[in-house]
């Protein structure tokens, strides 16, 4: 379902495996972020909904490389001989195929790389049709993370930097030791802004950006101080996240599936003792009990939207 932000300006919320985005309609369309790559039919049909065809795009503009953001690019692009503009680390990142930066190899992802076409840095000013967001760069759960802000309608943009109720997985075996502590001082960029509404990579929009940062940044503290925090919140948000990706796992196929990819073993080696099977089925109890994962013809599956 879109809703208008700003004139022409839509908003479409997705799921935990779909990022949201936003779609400037017009005869040359520009889009914020393009979900997934399985969930790019879908994304087609949300755009004809709004008379948007994929074929009219003239820019794509991404607020990180993960792969639940720049998921539609390629075909777009490839299609619409679009530009796409990134923050200048995440140009670099697609312009060397560097595709453990972008996460995709770490965490074993669908996607594929597209021609850059513009750079974005901190403090970069960038049109949407007649609507201007200041570019700020808000590094910490992505090195290459930026946000948009429009001033006069005190409008933020903030993906995976703010969420209402949660904060997005810090992946420290690619983002560094130092991610933690970027992501609170990005927070701190987001709080001397004056803004009424706030829409997210992932969940509904929101009014209260000073109580999300509370708790993001309480999020923070408590993961500094309890290293095994961040490795819990990992292993969910990553399994959920397979699972959206692929289904038709067993019980005991989906972990070794997880034995063979690079996040799985090295999350469990830095956080758990490497006590694999043990941790594996621990957090997959957990979830059975909440009925967020369930069993089907011996098949696992989530129940979160994607």
């Amino acid at each position: 379902m879109a809703s208008e932000i700003l004139e022409d300006l839509f908003f479409i919320e997705r799921g935990y495996l779909n990022a949201n985005h936003f779609v400037y309609r017009s005869k040359s369309p520009t889009l914020i972020d393009t979900g997934y790559i399985a969930g790019l039919d879908e994304t087609i049909k949300l755009l004809s909904q709004l008379d948007v065809n994929i074929s009219d795009v003239s820019l794509i503009i991404n607020t990180h490389t993960h792969c639940d953001h720049i998921g539609g690019n390629y075909r777009i692009q490839k299609e619409s001989g679009c530009g796409i503009a990134l923050h200048k680390i995440g140009r670099h990142f697609i312009t060397t195929n560097d595709d453990w930066s972008t996460w995709w190899k770490y965490y074993n992802q669908d996607a594929k790389f597209f021609n850059c076409t513009k750079t974005l840095e901190d403090g970069d000013v960038i049109a949407i049709g007649p609507h201007e967001f200041e570019v700020i760069y808000t590094p910490g759960h992505a090195s290459d993370g930026i946000v948009f802000y429009n001033r006069s309608e005190k409008l933020l943009i903030s993906s995976d930097t703010l969420w209402e109720n949660d904060m997005a997985v810090m992946t420290l075996r690619v983002e560094g030791s130092a991610a933690l502590f970027r992501m609170k001082d990005s927070l701190k960029k987001l709080e001397s802004l004056d803004v009424k509404k706030v829409y997210p990579g992932h969940g509904r929009p929101f009014t209260d950006m000073n109580k999300a940062i509370t708790k993001a940044k309480k999020r923070i503290e408590n993961f500094t101080l309890n290293r095994e925090m961040i490795g819990n919140d990992l292993l969910k948000k990553i399994i959920i996240y397979t699972l959206l990706m692929n289904s038709g796992w067993t019980h005991t196929h989906f972990f070794s599936y997880l034995m063979e990819t690079y996040w799985f073993k090295e999350t469990i080696n830095l956080y758990f003792n490497s006590e694999y099977e043990l941790k594996y089925n621990e957090i997959m109890d957990s979830f059975f009990k909440r009925n967020m994962i369930k069993i089907k013809n011996n098949c696992l599956f989530t129940i979160v939207k994607p």
